[in-house]
């Protein structure tokens, strides 16, 4: 049976300021109700397959469980990189996991960042692309090209084997005039990053060409461990992995083997990886002037435009063509045609280390989320959103007090040997080095306002003695 490996890691740069590394692209409903992740679990519905298996790095784990949770689908587990090494060794983990309860599995491997407009084509390809694997044969999906694009990597065909391909080569992704000429001779294909193989001739594979990568994965996943939802492996081997993506460490070396060992399966579904605001605006449902509008959005002689508003009213007057993204603690405009440099934007926020980079101002938690609403030099403010039934940690800070004032909801809280029970404007408040926890009771999300008053904010001023969610 087919065991589908959902890859979410990633950071989404070409999408910042929606997407955050602390909250990346995967995990938001950028087309459609449902996010990415969510999307790419739905789409298997109507096959043949056992539990997912999602592969996510450690910080994303309580976003990729909650999410998982939201879908109400049983799953085979969050294997949690400690850190990003690129997609060989991220598959080599997920197909070492697999082998210890099946020795015949069936990886169909799926990035969480896909959008796939015609589900029935998928379907019909992954069955084509598992007859190959039963022989042994590493399969990618090869997406029919539409247009020149230069942001993605090609794949070059060969020999016909029935309904798929042999593969000649890869190739880097070309200047458009290349790309030109490849689309023109229909014998070249984006590159997906989507496979089907066993997990045993991958591995093999593997072993064959990048020995070292097999060796620190297979010491890594020998020391797997489950902690809720999550598969946990060794983080002190694993750091010594070297990082390489599965094309140059497998398909490549297997393309050029001269073995027919890898194959390319054609795959034309309405397919995007949604790598820029450009690529969000052609999946996007246009009105009748090609706009595409989510929030408060009000428009005059606006064609062609992207607009994301989180909060506030954004108002446009004789545009076209740009790309316009409000959040609550940044702006971007774009022309529509340079949203592949926002990733320079980024760099230059990283540089100089700004926070917004990495964190969207509203930041979720495995107990709900919490939003910076306003800060100085001696306080910071936040609504705080408690889900029912969950619990924050039993924690004590060095450097602040807190004021909680309840909005909506009951909160059952711990100041130090009190536990107390608060309603609609009540409050309380925690003095500084004094053990508390906060915990919602009830049936309906809990909302508080929280004033810090100190000397330091930060997240690292937390000491936790008890977590139910492992963060101890």
């Amino acid at each position: 049976m087919i065991i589908p490996i959902i890859m979410a890691g990633g950071s989404g740069t070409r999408l910042w300021p929606l997407s955050r590394s602390s909250y990346p692209k995967q995990f938001l409903a950028l087309a459609g109700e449902h996010t990415m992740f969510q999307q790419t679990i739905a789409r298997l519905n109507g096959l043949d397959h056992a539990p997912c298996v999602f592969v996510c790095n450690e910080e994303h784990r309580f976003l990729a469980a909650e999410q998982v949770r939201q879908l109400n689908i049983e799953h085979g587990g969050i294997l949690l990189e400690p850190m990003g090494r690129d997609t060989a060794p991220a598959i080599a983990l997920a197909a070492f996991h697999a082998l210890k309860d099946n020795a015949d599995a069936t990886l169909l491997v799926l990035a969480a960042d896909h959008v796939i407009e015609n589900v029935d084509a998928f379907h019909a390809a992954v069955k084509i692309a598992e007859r190959h694997a039963r022989n042994d044969r590493l399969v990618t999906f090869g997406i029919v090209a539409t247009s020149p694009e230069t942001g993605y990597g090609y794949i070059n065909r060969g020999r016909v084997l029935d309904d798929a391909f042999e593969i000649n080569q890869f190739v880097e992704k070309p200047d458009l005039n290349i790309a030109k000429t490849y689309v023109d001779s229909g014998e070249y294909y984006w590159n997906s990053g989507m496979f089907m193989y066993k997990a045993s001739r991958y591995l093999e594979v593997l072993k064959q060409h990048r020995p070292e990568i097999y060796a620190v994965c297979e010491k890594a996943i020998s020391k797997e461990t489950n902690d809720l939802d999550f598969i946990r492996i060794d983080e002190d081997v694993f750091m010594t992995c070297p990082a390489e993506s599965v094309d140059y460490a497998v398909m490549e070396p297997a393309s050029s083997s001269g073995n027919g060992d890898a194959v390319v399966v054609p795959l034309d579904a309405g397919w995007s990886d949604v790598g820029s605001f450009a690529a969000l605006w052609e999946v996007s449902e246009l009105d009748d002037d090609g706009n595409s509008f989510i929030g408060d959005v009000k428009s005059v002689n606006t064609k062609n435009t992207l607009v994301r508003s989180d909060e506030r009213l954004v108002a446009t007057v004789g545009i076209e063509n740009l790309v316009i993204i409000d959040t609550k603690d940044s702006l971007l405009i774009a022309h529509k045609d340079h949203t592949q440099d926002v990733k320079s934007i980024v760099n230059l926020l990283k540089a100089d280390e700004r926070p917004e980079v990495k964190l969207n101002r509203e930041v979720y938690r495995p107990w709900g989320k919490y939003d910076s609403i306003d800060n100085g030099s001696r306080f910071q403010v936040k609504r705080i959103t408690v889900n029912p039934g969950a619990k924050l940690s039993i924690q004590m800070h060095h450097h602040r007090a807190e004021h909680w004032v309840v909005v909506t909801g009951t909160a059952k809280v711990t100041n130090g040997d009190q536990t107390i029970l608060l309603t609609e404007n009540q409050s309380t408040y925690i003095p500084l080095g004094t053990i508390h926890a906060l915990e919602n009771p009830g049936k309906v999300p809990l909302e508080l306002i929280e004033v810090q008053t100190g000397t330091y904010f930060g997240e690292d001023d937390i000491v936790r003695f008890e977590d139910r969610y492992g963060r101890t």
